[in-house]
């Protein structure tokens, strides 16, 4: 999961793109929206977009980036990778002059920026086709990708492939199963809901979860507890099997060098997808720049970049290139969580895991 990390606010320019003199832009294209070219000549006015945390290496930003400056070539845009809690800390510090046009986070932060008033209304292009719990009513917050609980298996170490939770509660997993606290960390709080909904649970009965987990405990099945992400163990090959992110193991396979080695499972009782939300901020120097922002990374367009990226796009129905489709498959058992309740629920959560799995 995103870091959620205070850290100092520094802001980086995007560096200058080459437009050729014949290059497409949003001028001689077909608009995406209606009134796109309007706006793009209101945000050239202003000539710039600043967008906090949004690290270029995390879910495809780079290519986001300079998809949007190709397109609006007389608009500069410059970001930072400061985290979500202390994206929401900084806002709240800068209120009375703020420096960010645009705000990204794990959804449960765009919460805390509504109580601090630091963000303001604005549905950009696809908002309505968004499920209810992926944005806030009035548009302060909207999700614009999600993150999926996924089994990453290493078929090096593993035999057979797990397809379910029900599946990793088999002798032939023992000592193989590796996840993240559900205490400490957010990818273990998202993967402890995965987990119950998979067991026949739901956001009121936490039970058949933690009745889970004290069934894998017991079996022996978990090799080990992570309190920070083991991404770099997993891929040298010390994990048989790791519930986290589908993307972590869509990177581990294309990307870092694992290739057929690792599959990853999206368990088929059930799952769920973890929303990653952006705000435009309140008050902030360059509307019209901050809007075509979002509505850019809203359309087709750039929910599609997102995906290329292995992280899954919060707007249904959006046509992926074949090869792009191909590594994130439709999977109708995910189930978008709700991060509102799901905080309600966090200490439940401690106390039920602590006990079921640790006995404590």
């Amino acid at each position: 999961m995103k870091r959620l990390i205070l850290a100092a606010a520094v802001l980086i320019s995007i560096p200058t793109i080459s437009i050729p003199a014949l290059a497409q832009t949003v001028t001689d294209l077909p608009e995406l929206y209606g009134g796109e070219k309007t706006l793009y000549d209101a945000a050239q006015k202003e000539g710039i977009v600043v967008s906090f945390d949004t690290g270029p290496t995390w879910a495809n930003w780079a290519a986001e980036f300079a998809a949007f400056k190709k397109r609006y070539p007389n608009v500069e845009i410059t970001y930072n990778d400061i985290g979500s809690g202390a994206t929401v800390v900084a806002l709240d510090k800068a209120r009375n002059r703020p420096q960010a046009d645009t705000a990204y986070y794990f959804a449960a932060s765009a919460y805390d920026a509504i109580k601090k008033d630091v963000v303001a209304p604005f549905k950009p292009v696809n908002f309505e086709k968004l499920p209810d719990v992926f944005r806030d009513p009035d548009g302060k917050w909207f999700t614009i990708h999600t993150l999926t609980i996924a089994f990453l298996v290493n078929k090096k170490l593993v035999k057979n492939v797990p397809h379910g939770w029900a599946d990793l509660l088999k002798p032939e997993y023992k000592g193989d199963v590796v996840y993240l606290d559900p205490r400490s960390t957010g990818v273990g709080q998202v993967m402890s809901f995965a987990a119950n909904f998979g067991a026949g649970g739901d956001m009121n009965n936490l039970a058949p979860g933690f009745d889970y987990f004290a069934k894998l405990h017991k079996a022996g099945n978990v090799l080990r507890v992570e309190g920070t992400t083991p991404y770099a163990k997993f891929v040298k090959g010390e994990i048989p099997i790791w519930i986290s992110y589908e993307n972590d193991g869509l990177k581990a396979k294309y990307a870092d060098g694992m290739g057929d080695d690792v599959e990853v499972v999206i368990p088929s009782e059930a799952s769920v997808a973890a929303p990653y939300g952006i705000s435009l901020v309140k008050n902030d120097p360059n509307p019209n720049a901050a809007k075509l922002w979002l509505n850019f990374i809203m359309t087709d367009m750039g929910q599609g970049i997102f995906a290329q990226g292995y992280v899954r796009p919060s707007v249904p129905g959006v046509q992926l290139a074949p090869d792009v489709a191909a590594k994130l498959p439709p999977a109708p058992q995910v189930k978008p969580l709700d991060v509102a309740a799901a905080a309600a629920k966090k200490a439940e959560v401690d106390a039920g895991w602590a006990k079921a799995a640790l006995g404590q």
